[in-house]
């Protein structure tokens, strides 16, 4: 049994406003739904305009007071945030697997652990909001650079890895000293709200942290279109990102975006096959295949290629599905039973032009289950190999020169992630220059940590989560200039009226 009961520790409803729950406003019932069984879990009325509207006025509310706070008392709070939502990490795990279906051990050694370590991350980062140092750079002046929060971020995060997308917007955002509206997914409220819950019960101040649950339409363009909102952070798919684009640019907002991706998975003929393949079942798996940096194109150099094949298609063979709460399980549903079908449609296209090894079923089951596809001898310019599946689906191509291989890896809109699998110092370092991505791993594929920045090119969006980085999204930059002469008449006057 999962343990958790939705209904019970929701049941004032889905929408955190100043410190507490509240029903919404829209008139539309919406259920979350547990994908892998099928079962409702939990009921509740989704976000319309007004409650948005009331979440905005209670951060821009709280904003001055949260501004004002000396970097200590940010960081004070947020370590106890960290705190207690370590003392809270069975409850999240749990709340986590129900509505998305992911693995117990999945939630328990990645999801939620990673959302301690971030809080902690911030917390200390609060002290360390550091500018330029002074300096008299024309001589007569004094420089110096402040930063300074920008006002009430609205963000949106998507439903994948709610719990930790929760923690890349707010965290950051209230170190800084802003104040945040988060509109999770409406599939995955339940630990954004919890997580929103555990800010509160840290002392961080009502009005801080709030959470609107709705749907995109009516909630999320609400909240990127309000006026009272001063930056947009998203995350989700490239083509809901332009649209977010789009309404953010009528008023001018900071905006922030991180979009979809579709990592290529680099293997040279001189790496280790059997850490290759192991990468790249694991890469291509996490979450079930739903992650935006999940290894989705292996380009693998010809001298290995068939080995490397038949052994990735062994090792998917033997990964477990079933019951997520099952310490055994490896890999859980799919979202939806609906995105189960869009991630079927893809592999089933993909019969006409190209050879599906190993998967490409639907699991006999009431869940939204799919398994572990590979895919191979698909062309470069085919859908399977261009378009974002978001599924547990690997397509495995040949290179033969270097050069090649470099070349097919940045030979998609999309630049996220990506991999590069070689013994030789060299190759492996003309790769991560060579290949256009925000990340590009060596010899491992997946690995994130608070301290280091993630972001996209290209398609993949801009702007960066995690890290002293993110930093640059959540402040303004002032530069503050002081004369130091005391001289009435300065010499650049001239320029403007009268003579030396």
């Amino acid at each position: 049994m999962h343990n958790f009961q939705a209904q019970d520790h929701f049941s004032d409803g889905a929408q955190y406003i100043a410190g507490r729950l509240t029903k919404g406003t829209s008139g539309t019932q919406h259920a979350v739904v547990d994908p892998a069984t099928g079962n409702e879990v939990y009921s509740y009325e989704l976000a319309g305009r007004d409650d948005v509207d009331a979440a905005v006025a209670a951060a821009a509310e709280a904003f001055p007071g949260w501004a004002g706070a000396t970097p200590g008392e940010r960081s004070d709070a947020m370590h106890r945030f960290a705190g207690v939502l370590a003392d809270r990490a069975e409850e999240i795990a749990r709340a986590e697997s129900l509505q998305c279906g992911k693995p117990i051990k999945l939630s328990r050694e990645f999801d939620v652990p990673g959302t301690v370590d971030n809080a902690a991350f911030f917390a200390g980062a609060a002290r360390h909001l550091q500018g330029q140092s002074a300096g008299e750079y024309t001589g007569d002046h004094t420089s110096y650079v402040r930063r300074e929060p920008i006002g009430v971020v609205g963000s949106i995060a998507p439903w994948n890895y709610p719990l930790q997308m929760a923690a890349w917007k707010v965290l950051p955002a209230i170190a800084a000293g802003n104040t945040i509206v988060l509109k999770p997914a409406e599939l995955t409220p339940f630990t954004s709200l919890l997580f929103a819950q555990a800010a509160t019960e840290a002392g961080i101040p009502d009005g801080v942290v709030n959470i609107v649950t709705g749907a995109g339409k009516e909630a999320g363009e609400r909240l990127v279109g309000h006026p009272d909102v001063a930056m947009t952070s998203f995350t989700g798919s490239t083509g809901v990102g332009k649209r977010v684009a789009e309404i953010a640019t009528a008023t001018v907002k900071r905006l922030h975006l991180e979009l979809g991706g579709k990592a290529p998975f680099v293997v040279f003929d001189d790496a280790d096959l059997d850490a290759a393949v192991h990468g790249a079942v694991a890469g291509a798996l996490i979450n079930s295949g739903q992650d935006c940096t999940a290894a989705t194109r292996a380009y693998v150099q010809r001298p290995l290629y068939d080995a490397f094949v038949s052994g990735v298609a062994d090792l998917m063979e033997s990964v477990r599905l079933g019951d997520p709460f099952d310490p055994s399980t490896d890999m859980g549903p799919l979202i939806s039973h609906a995105h189960r079908d869009r991630v079927a449609g893809f592999v089933d296209r993909a019969r006409s032009y190209a050879r599906v090894v190993t998967g490409g079923a639907p699991l006999q089951h009431p869940g939204a289950f799919y398994k572990p596809t590979l895919i191979a001898d698909a062309a470069q310019d085919s859908e399977v190999v261009q378009s974002e599946i978001f599924g547990p689906v690997l397509v495995v191509l040949p290179f033969d020169s270097d050069d090649e291989g470099i070349r097919l890896a940045n030979d998609t809109p999309y630049g996220l992630a990506a991999s590069a699998w070689s013994r030789d110092v060299f190759r492996a370092n003309r790769a991560t220059r060579e290949i256009k991505a925000g990340c590009v791993w060596v010899n491992d594929h997946i690995p994130i940590l608070s301290e280091m920045p993630h972001g996209g090119y290209k398609a993949s969006g801009y702007g960066k989560d995690m890290s002293a980085y993110s930093f640059e999204e959540y402040t303004q930059v002032k530069h503050v200039m002081f004369d130091n002469t005391a001289v009435v008449r300065k010499d650049w006057h001239r320029t403007i009226f009268g003579d030396r």
